[in-house]
């Protein structure tokens, strides 16, 4: 059976992060925890806040504001964990400094941002990718081992759920448009890049959905059609804490994905012959899994992964344009796309 390798294998990176909130704060601790790599610098629009970030998570040094942080010379690598209205921002100052950027997702507000952080990335030579951590959990290789083997003959259909329950609040990140709120960037990006992680580009995408008093999505559901009779279905939504699961069926059988399936999990595989199995292997957080790629990427001097490629990321947010587009979803400042 597939097994990752042990992040703390990964060769040390020192890392400056960009933002103080709560999943750079999960990052913090899985690096610390989990890999060989240092934190060395955190950077934030307010003193106290990185102050109490760094006491929290024995960082040496801090910055108000993030120009300093980019040019901090302790820093090889950058961590953006910012609103997603600011990832593009943020990601083309650390490029412009010669870091090296990991950048959270969604990665942009949209494919035209995206493209243009990596023609920057590109033309300095510096190595970028999403943070999709899911890409790099030790179930998901052992998932790619099972289907490519066969185990559950051709993929028929993917589902896959992400809601979480968020009380309305206009003022919150989450529900305000001019940080890029709603569903589908946060919570809906898990479901969308998961179906892409195993079966590509979709043919068509059908979405559905309902928006807030905000004017971001609540809740969307989508249908991901790959041609020859290939379907995702996948919902998210603000306004419930969903199962979070996934299941992958096969012309041989079927997979059932524990919740939450983008996290360190189990799966169980159940063929029509009768035969099943679980897989399960314990993993404790898992933000280290991308931060250890990332150091072993720019250890080896390349500029993008092969498990969350530039390319990957492109597709990825152009699904999530369309949907966006047909539920009628527009950010205001968001670049062309």
């Amino acid at each position: 059976m597939a097994r990752t390798e042990d992040p703390r294998t990964a060769p040390p990176i020192r890392w400056g992060i960009i933002g103080a909130g709560g999943i750079a704060s999960q990052f913090a601790n899985s690096v610390r925890e989990f890999t060989r790599a240092q934190l060395v610098a955190v950077g934030s629009r307010h003193r106290d806040r990185a102050e109490r970030f760094a006491t929290a998570h024995g960082i040496p040094t801090t910055h108000v504001g993030y120009r300093d942080l980019v040019e901090d010379p302790q820093v090889d690598a950058v961590y953006v964990a910012t609103p997603h209205s600011e990832h593009r921002e943020h990601a083309l100052l650390a490029i412009k400094a010669g870091k090296h950027v990991l950048v959270e997702k969604a990665f942009t507000r949209n494919t035209a941002e995206a493209r243009e952080v990596f023609d920057a990335a590109r033309a300095a030579g510096v190595f970028v990718m999403e943070a999709m951590w899911t890409r790099f959990l030790p179930h998901v290789a052992a998932l790619h081992q099972v289907i490519d083997s066969g185990e559950i003959g051709e993929i028929v259909n993917i589902r896959a759920d992400h809601g979480q329950h968020f009380t309305f609040d206009p003022a919150s990140r989450l529900y305000d448009p001019a940080l890029a709120g709603g569903a589908l960037l946060d919570l809906g990006v898990y479901p969308v890049s998961w179906a892409h992680d195993f079966l590509g580009v979709p043919q068509g995408v059908h979405a559905f959905g309902q928006l807030t008093e905000t004017g971001v999505d609540g809740q969307v559901s989508m249908i991901l059609d790959y041609g020859n009779g290939t379907q995702a279905t996948l919902n998210t939504t603000l306004w419930s804490k969903t199962p979070t699961t996934s299941s992958i069926s096969g012309t041989e059988g079927y997979i059932r994905v524990a919740g939450p399936f983008y996290a360190p999990t189990a799966f169980r595989l159940a063929r029509r012959d009768g035969r099943q199995w679980t897989f399960e292997l314990p993993a404790a957080r898992g933000l280290q899994y991308e931060a250890a790629e990332v150091a072993r990427r720019v250890a080896e001097g390349q500029t993008e992964s092969p498990l969350m490629t530039w390319q990957g990321t492109l597709d990825v947010m152009a699904t999530l344009d369309e949907v966006r587009r047909q539920v009628g979803v527009v950010y205001p400042g968001e670049q062309p796309a």
